[in-house]
């Protein structure tokens, strides 16, 4: 794999941004310079004075480009991962819908030969979202597919998915579900509290259990008060619990995004997209989970009855509106990248740094993409 410097960049290295080139070798960051410096006979790329942040890394997302974990197609998945590598991803986790056990047993089965044989954006493997969550809130999830725990279910989509299963979204609440989180916990699958009910006691016993993590933090579980804190005061009281939220300004109030950073450790706030399958397409019919969806102030809605469906975010998107709801360019990298590569523990992703995977994302002043290279190549 070919050399390359990046010269004239304003990285976002520790927590600063400083004017830096980066040396890029064999797919890694081998060496960044904090003063200009040339290397003969390297070929090399002009940042112009770009802001270069990790490559972004999406642990919630349906779909991208028409592409999706949806159509059941390896060639699929695979076609959503060189088109999310456009867009600046390095990383993410397809994720299933909630179906009925044996549909997304089967699902699995059929996707799982696309893991290894990416050239895009990197699969970490599958986030599943259900089917064990409450059917008082589930969302644009269709109630017929919601089943209530069972260890047996969670272990034949653990076997059909070989392991690869990263993260599953859940309701602490529903009784049963104690012996699938310690399933889960016992092969290092995050756990996510999401879609649910659950009372404030209800979601502090789920978090006692080993549940760490939120799914798309205020959407589609129970709401803060001051009477009754629900799912959301717990995840806004209790700093230890990270969340994802989704920054397009829609699903969550701008002043509420930016209000987070202020009483959540950043690291513990992840940034994710929850894009559904049309989600850059231009012409329609728009499907997402086999319903035709609508574009509507700025989010998919189902065309039946105007329930918001999903987001239409990308990750570059979602950085640059994190700098616009109050983060600084260097925490909105946190959110967007790094967070997420520690959450999962995805090693040498995350940040720029030497030794790690040469994943970056080139923003210009306005921070619009300039240019994305992952593993060193320019996309």
């Amino acid at each position: 794999m070919q050399d390359l410097l990046i010269t004239h960049a304003r990285a976002v290295l520790s927590g600063k941004i400083r004017p830096a080139a980066l040396w890029l070798s064999g797919g890694k960051i081998k060496q960044i310079f904090t003063e200009e410096v040339s290397l003969p006979n390297k070929p090399s790329f002009d940042a112009k004075g770009a802001l270069a942040v990790p490559g972004f890394i999406d642990l919630h997302i349906h779909g991208f480009a028409g592409h999706g974990p949806e159509n059941a197609n390896p060639a699929d998945l695979l076609a959503m991962s060189n088109e999310l590598a456009r867009y600046g991803v390095c990383a993410f986790c397809p994720t299933l819908y909630c179906a009925r056990p044996h549909e997304m047993e089967a699902l699995l089965k059929k996707l799982l030969p696309a893991l290894g044989s990416e050239t895009g954006a990197k699969i970490i493997g599958f986030h599943l979202e259900g089917p064990f969550i409450s059917p008082q809130k589930p969302g644009v999830m269709k109630p017929q597919d919601i089943v209530p725990p069972q260890l047996d279910d969670m272990k034949r989509l653990y076997e059909a998915a070989q392991g690869h299963i990263t993260n599953i979204t859940l309701a602490p609440e529903l009784p049963g579900i104690g012996p699938i989180i310690d399933f889960c916990l016992a092969r290092g699958i995050l756990i996510q509290a999401g879609h649910t009910n659950a009372t404030y006691g209800d979601f502090l016993h789920g978090v006692q259990q080993g549940i760490k993590h939120t799914t798309h933090l205020f959407n589609a579980m129970s709401g803060f008060n001051h009477r009754n804190p629900g799912a959301a005061g717990a995840v806004l009281m209790h700093p230890e619990i990270s969340c994802e939220i989704i920054a397009d300004g829609v699903h969550v109030h701008p002043d509420v995004v930016g209000f987070l950073r202020h009483i959540k450790p950043l690291e513990n706030i992840v940034a994710v997209t929850d894009a559904l399958k049309p989600t850059g397409l231009t012409s329609g019919p728009f499907v997402a989970n086999g319903e035709d969806v609508i574009l509507d102030g700025g989010v998919w809605k189902r065309k039946t009855d105007k329930v918001i469906a999903g987001s239409a975010l990308t990750m570059a998107q979602a950085f640059k509106n994190l700098v616009k709801f109050g983060y600084s360019p260097a925490e909105a990298a946190q959110l967007t990248s790094t967070n997420a590569a520690h959450l999962l523990n995805i090693p040498h992703k995350g940040r720029l740094e030497e030794g790690f995977e040469a994943d970056i994302v080139l923003l210009d002043e306005q921070l619009n993409l300039q240019a994305v290279f992952l593993g060193g190549k320019k996309q």
